[in-house]
């Protein structure tokens, strides 16, 4: 059973059994100084007073640049792709990958059944860092855009164009009417490929 020591401590009991074996105690660390008061932060500049004309664009520490500040991306991109037409940037693109290891993207074009929207533009920013980002690794890497003209989204707005005129669909067993509904399905097509590419 532990014997009480009467609030001692252990280190008075260690230092009694230290003295009767004849060596020096163990005296415990010192404790830590208190930490210096903190130095006072700088005072921050007074306010400006009525009449200074202090330009307080001068204390900011900002980079160099003659990159400009606002972007205007409708006066810009006009000049950009201006300058690439002149360098035939796309056409030394396709020189330096000649030869080189191809890699081709299966692309799913648009239906052209309506306006592009903001979920067309995500599928053609990703697709085109994709293609990129394959030239840069040193592929082959052509991206060829297009539009898909068949299938069942533009037949589907040509259905709903008859439903709104109260006309049923054609027979399919008359292929005169069915060439007639390709027709359609074509000129629909072509329209909003031209309301796609402006």
């Amino acid at each position: 059973m532990a014997k009480n020591n009467g609030g001692k401590g252990s280190g008075a009991a260690t230092s009694t059994k230290a003295r009767k074996k004849g060596t020096a105690a163990v005296k415990p660390a010192p404790a830590p100084a208190a930490p210096a008061a903190a130095s006072k932060p700088p005072a921050a500049p007074a306010a400006n007073a009525p009449g200074d004309s202090r330009d307080w664009s001068k204390t900011l520490f900002l980079p160099k640049t003659d990159f400009p500040m606002k972007a205007g991306l409708p006066n810009l991109e006009p000049r950009l792709l201006q300058r690439w037409r002149e360098l035939g940037l796309y056409d030394r693109l396709r020189e330096a990958g000649r030869g080189k290891p191809k890699f081709l993207l299966h692309d799913g074009p648009p239906y052209a059944n309506g306006h592009i929207h903001m979920g067309h533009a995500l599928n053609k920013i990703l697709k085109d860092l994709v293609v990129k980002s394959q030239t840069m690794l040193g592929h082959d890497s052509n991206y060829v855009p297009g539009w898909d003209c068949h299938g069942l989204p533009i037949e589907w707005k040509i259905e709903e164009n008859y439903r709104a005129k109260g006309r049923e669909k054609p027979k399919f067993d008359d292929a005169q009417a069915i060439n007639a509904f390709r027709a359609e399905c074509r000129e629909f097509a072509e329209h909003w490929i031209d309301v796609q590419r402006a």
